[in-house]
């Protein structure tokens, strides 16, 4: 189905095309149509299947049509970088219209965020916190909201961010189109759905399993060779730009720093760095001036970044859900990409519950001419780490499994 068919404003096939839209993708396609009638929804919908073109391009038609000037749209996320990427889409899809859309989100200062409301713009997208505080003084006005977007449902449930959630479904209109977006539904995130729409049409898409188009590996390796494993499989795989996820913030920058030393252009985005450092990253990691970035999972649902040839799980994610919204990086929009998986014995659990989930045993590889019998470094007399010695964050106890599906490597010499 091509983007004409949906009967858009015309207005709107510049940034269509601007965008490079041609063929709809599963949600959009069904979400479109949907959202133009005015219908609540709940979509369930992969990472890299066109989620947040689906509900934008029914909000900038919508108000296309009536006032101005005032905000009548409210998209609430969880994080910084998905509200920065959603406005990314909002104007680029805006381009053939006068729409004006701002971003709320703390860790930044608030002045410019007020002064851009009271210049007027008609869609907000925003974090709760910040959101409740400029609501509370007055600067966002709720009064005009026609449509409300609650993107990553799940993920602000997981954040803390609900109780927030539910006040802002009260602060806006009862009379108004409500869309939420969510991975998983927990019990509190189905009471919110309840609660905050009404007669949603359910719209879901396949969200068990990763995407068809990225190619599985896993790389069997005792936890304390994993560094040296990572940094032989980056030297030896013909990459473009990967993204590698570790569990904690002290070992995302412990990586970065070993991977920098092993001479590639680095970079890391977790929760210790600023809001600068974070948007520096991205935009270092986007443009290609840093090849690798080492991320913990604050990267691992909406971070739009094209042509992500290979996600790296350095530890094994928690879950199956988690493992799908990370390598939900690559292989976007049709593209092909790999997810190279490091597992040690801990994780044997998680494994045999994917085959079972999978119904086929998973690949496992080994890397060409790495040594996987170096012995570990003996251990500080007393059996204890000392004072400021590095942690050793492979140890952790057996978590709750569920995962997805892996297949062949391909390894060639890396591209200079």
């Amino acid at each position: 189905m091509n983007f004409e068919q949906f009967n858009l404003d015309s207005r709107l096939m510049v940034g269509i095309k601007k965008a490079g839209y041609d063929t709809a993708t599963p949600i959009q396609e069904a979400a479109i149509p949907a959202a133009l009638r005015g219908r609540d929804i709940i979509g369930t919908a992969q990472t890299g299947t066109g989620k947040t073109a689906a509900f934008v391009l029914p909000i900038l038609n919508k108000l296309l049509s009536g006032q101005r000037h005032v905000p009548r749209a409210l998209i609430v996320t969880p994080t910084r970088e998905l509200a920065e990427q959603i406005n990314d889409v909002v104007k680029e899809l805006s381009a053939g219209t006068k729409l004006k859309s701002v971003t709320i989100y703390g860790g930044v200062g608030a002045n410019p965020q007020i002064q851009a409301l009271r210049n007027g713009a008609e869609i907000l997208v925003a974090c709760p916190g910040r959101l409740l505080d400029l609501i509370s003084q007055g600067h966002a006005k709720m009064a005009n909201i026609e449509v409300l977007v609650l993107d990553e449902a799940d993920r602000m449930f997981d954040m803390g961010f609900l109780p927030d959630v539910r006040r802002i479904v009260k602060a806006v209109p009862e009379k108004r189109q409500t869309m939420m977006f969510s991975a998983t539904f927990p019990p509190d995130v189905e009471l919110l759905a309840q609660q905050a729409l009404k007669q949603p049409q359910k719209i879901a898409m396949g969200i068990s399993r990763p995407a068809y188009t990225v190619t599985h590996a896993l790389y069997p390796v005792p936890p304390h060779l994993k560094s040296s494993l990572l940094i032989e499989l980056l030297k030896q795989t013909d990459t473009n730009s990967v993204l590698i996820f570790t569990r904690t913030k002290y070992r995302a920058q412990k990586v970065a720093q070993q991977i920098l030393r092993a001479g590639f252009k680095v970079t890391s985005l977790h929760g210790d760095r600023s809001q600068g450092q974070r948007q520096s990253a991205l935009k270092g990691f986007k443009s290609g001036h840093h090849d690798i970035m080492v991320a913990t999972d604050i990267a691992a649902r909406g971070l739009d970044v094209e042509s992500i040839s290979h996600v790296i799980n350095y530890d094994m994610p928690d879950t199956a859900d988690a493992y799908i919204h990370r390598i939900g990086r690559t292989g976007r929009a049709q593209r092909t990409g790999d997810a190279f998986t490091l597992v040690t014995p801990d994780d044997n659990d998680m494994i045999r519950t994917l085959e079972r989930i999978m119904g086929q045993p998973i690949k496992r590889e080994t890397l060409e001419g790495f040594n996987y019998l170096t012995p570990a470094p003996p251990k500080p007399a007393g059996g204890s780490r000392g004072r400021g010695a590095p942690r050793d964050d492979s140890r952790r106890p057996p978590r709750p499994s569920t995962m997805t599906s892996f297949s062949k490597n391909r390894l060639a010499p890396r591209k200079k």
